[in-house]
């Protein structure tokens, strides 16, 4: 029921335009054969006409301006898709420039269409100057946040830093696709399915990881731990091969492998190489990778230690004799 009366008050797709020209058949058919004139004696009457002081309205005159209105921004919606359509179809410009393009001239539209009607309407912009004060006002505290991320969003267009399908991460550890851009939200699809809206303002505010802003390439790190007592520059060597021989890892740069730490119970490598494309995943290089090193270890004896604790007993007979006393 709720989609019906949303298509109602904002018809879109072909059939809207029919709606609009039998609306408007509608309303010259009553003018011409009369009707009109017979609703108006009925309705404009001064017993059913409301007054304070200079104002007054009659339900002829109320009825009036509701179907201008609806008409008004029933051709006004059907502009504005019109005009979303066409500028959808200038494949020559950015995506995010038709976005950009496309907003700026529906803005443009309904505001065009908010002046027609008050004019239609014959409403005084000079004495609505107080009124509309207080309005905007209250209006201004109400929806500063409503306010705030549609000028986020006009921004991120503007930078294009957003741009459709990028892969975005946001600070609580979100990542996904970006598949849509609107005036309150950015629609993010993450990597199990799911639809997240992040308000436009999360991106102006908030420091924000896009993956694939400026290159798609992406680096992988891994850290390994051989045993004391190991071929060092042997298992060095290794976990350079591992890396070298998977197929998503990238040549230039090529793959660089560090000692990094004597630990407690193990010596610390790091291993870092790139993939060519983050869209296409680092997981899944990052585990081959993994496991090709462990085979690798196993097959040419290089350990990969677990915790150990050395445990030195400085009174050996003293505990002896606390064990045979019990």
């Amino acid at each position: 029921m709720g989609d019906f009366w949303k298509h109602i008050i904002k018809p879109r797709g072909p059939w809207a335009h029919w709606l609009i020209f039998f609306s408007l058949l509608g309303i010259v058919a009553a003018g011409v054969t009369g009707n009109l004139a017979i609703v108006a004696q009925y309705l404009d009457t001064e017993a059913l006409t409301f007054r304070a002081g200079e104002f007054h309205v009659s339900p002829y005159d109320a009825l009036r301006a509701l179907v201008l209105l609806v008409l008004i921004f029933w051709v006004t919606a059907a502009i504005a898709d019109l005009v979303q359509h066409r500028v959808r179809g200038l494949s020559r410009l950015h995506p995010t420039t038709r976005t950009l393009v496309s907003k700026i001239l529906q803005i443009a539209i309904y505001i065009i269409a908010i002046l027609v009607s008050m004019d239609v309407l014959g409403l005084n912009l000079t004495t609505l100057t107080v009124f509309s004060g207080a309005v905007g006002i209250g209006i201004g505290f109400g929806l500063q946040n409503i306010a705030s991320n549609f000028i986020s969003g006009l921004i991120l267009l503007l930078e294009r830093s957003v741009d459709i399908d990028d892969l975005i991460e946001l600070p609580d550890g979100v990542t996904g696709f970006v598949r849509k851009s609107s005036a309150r939200y950015t629609l993010l699809e993450t990597l199990d399915g799911k639809e997240v809206l992040v308000p436009n303002e999360d991106f102006i505010t908030n420091r924000v990881t896009n993956w694939t802003l400026s290159t798609s390439k992406a680096r992988v790190e891994i850290s390994v731990g051989v045993a004391y007592g190991c071929d060092l520059e042997l298992a060095h060597n290794l976990i350079l091969q591992a890396a070298t021989e998977h197929a998503m890892c990238m040549s230039d740069p090529a793959p660089q492998c560090f000692l990094r730490n004597f630990g407690d119970s193990s010596i610390d490598f790091i291993l870092t190489f790139w993939v060519e494309d983050i869209v296409a995943g680092r997981w899944r290089p990052q585990s081959d990778v993994m496991f090709a090193i462990w085979h690798k270890f196993r097959d040419n004896g290089i350990e990969i230690p677990f915790p150990q604790r050395d445990l030195h007993i400085k009174n050996a007979a003293a505990l002896k004799e606390a064990i045979n006393a019990q």
